[in-house]
């Protein structure tokens, strides 16, 4: 339960170090709820330009390595490189469409350069510069950006407890069951017990999933024979070229990109009851953008944060950026051995999907509380969210009505977050309120000159 100040009743702070193996299961809690989504972008990008077997798990084993290495760095910080925030890093949905179209049209390469090109450039810039852009991004936007990441995961985690999109068992009850299993399991031990079982409430779900999905016959075992034990990391595996419209289009993508790490540090830190400070966000950015260009150079698509994990913080109240270290520290282990990422990759998506779900809309509810407890729903402020919300679902479960757009205006008007955001965004500047920095401005402004009016009728008295 929240305290008067908005902060949950955590069970370790930011600067905790829970015992090492209580730590090591929290944070492998945290690397099996990200593993399978952040891998599946691998996956599909690889599977439509037709990249062999060899050739995808390498990709797979970057995606993870640098997943690893972002989340380390985003813990702990190097230089101004970090947010010190308990943020897990890894390869998001929202760059999946133009990886595919790019790879497809121009190639790989084109598609790593211009992550190489956008990635701290339009991220780094943004953080470089956000303490003069943070008055537009008050707890009024950046909760809406957070509710709306959750509402927009959660047809995800539908599809995966229904079996993935395209599997030919898509609907089945087996899925269905092993999702409900999991969902219930993590809820019953979150809700009705203390201590240890609470805080791996989630991981404890997905083991008593995944025991009940092998005697199903739905846990395909042959990738991890497949797998070799040790890969190195080569530079410039799939080569670096640069093209206008794949830049372009990534620049857009990186903007996205951008909004949702304020949404998920806001996430974050909305467990303590307050927004991230210019410190937070100008750390958490650049290690979005720097570490997206590293590992572009690799083989690996952009790392970002991921929402999921923020549902995990908020549902167990561990905020400890150090268990999160070590989540950072498994993913760039599994990274480094493929085999090992293939054991953890035959977890069923159905048993997956029963955490999404659960993830996703603790990340929904953290965004609210983070506009409950920061904003006062006026008129005003109801209309924003009326409208944000409604215009970001609107695209996210009705993409079609915007067929009849330009390809790369119906591309980037497509994305939920950037509707939402940029909704939010306008109306909270232009409509006169407490929360517009154009009206605050004028506000503080005029306070001033009364003040030294004032003064100066004072010093004329005397």
């Amino acid at each position: 339960m929240a305290d008067e100040s908005g902060e949950l009743g955590l069970e370790y702070e930011i600067d905790d170090r829970p015992p090492l193996l209580e730590s090591i299961l929290l944070g492998i809690q945290h690397v099996s709820v990200m593993i399978v989504p952040a891998t599946a972008v691998a996956f599909i990008v690889a599977g439509a330009v037709g990249l062999g077997v060899a050739d995808t798990a390498y990709v797979v084993q970057m995606v993870l390595l640098f997943s690893g290495l972002a989340t380390v760095v985003q813990a702990y910080a190097v230089g101004p490189v970090g947010s010190r925030l308990p943020i897990v890093m890894g390869t998001s949905f929202t760059f999946v469409g133009a990886a595919t179209t790019i790879g497809i049209d121009y190639g790989l390469s084109a598609v790593f350069g211009a992550i190489l090109v956008t990635g701290f450039l339009v991220e780094g810039l943004i953080g470089w510069q956000f303490d003069r852009i943070k008055p537009f991004f008050p707890p009024l936007v950046t909760g809406l950006v957070v509710v709306i990441i959750g509402l927009y995961l959660v047809p995800v985690g539908m599809d995966y407890a229904a079996g993935g999109v395209g599997a030919a068992d898509y609907g089945a009850t087996h899925n269905i069951g092993l999702a409900a299993l999991v969902l219930g399991v993590a809820i019953a031990l979150n809700l009705f017990t203390d201590g240890i079982t609470r805080l791996l409430s989630t991981l404890v779900g997905i083991a008593v999933g995944y025991a009940v999905a092998v005697p199903l016959g739905v846990v395909d075992f042959s990738p991890i024979a497949d797998a070799a034990w040790f890969a190195i990391p080569q530079p410039g595996a799939f080569g670096v070229t640069f093209e206008p419209v794949p830049i372009v289009t990534f620049a857009f993508l990186f903007l996205v990109s951008a909004m949702e790490t304020v949404g998920d540090m806001s996430g974050i830190t909305a467990a303590e009851g307050r927004n991230p400070t210019d410190e937070e966000f100008r750390g958490g950015l650049f290690t979005d953008g720097l570490m997206s260009s590293v590992a572009s150079v690799f083989g690996a698509f952009p790392v970002t944060s991921f929402s999921q994990n923020v549902g995990i913080v908020n549902f167990t109240g561990v905020m400890s950026r150090y268990v999160v270290g070590i989540a950072g520290v498994v993913l760039a282990v599994l990274g480094l051995s493929p085999k090992v990422g293939a054991a953890v990759a035959t977890i069923p998506s159905a048993v997956f999907g029963g955490a999404v779900l659960l993830m996703a809309g603790m990340v929904a509810a953290s965004g609210v509380r983070l506009v409950f407890l920061h904003t006062n729903l006026d008129r005003r402020n109801m209309v924003v969210v009326a409208a944000s919300l409604g215009l970001g679902l609107g695209v996210a479960t009705r993409p079609d009505a915007l067929s009849g757009l330009p390809q790369a205006a119906a591309t980037f008007f497509g994305e939920p977050v950037i509707v939402t955001a940029l909704t939010a965004l306008v109306l909270n500047t232009l409509a006169p309120g407490d929360q517009s920095p154009l009206f605050d401005a004028a506000d503080e402004s005029v306070a001033a000159d009364a003040a030294d009016g004032a003064d100066g009728r004072a010093s004329t008295d005397d």
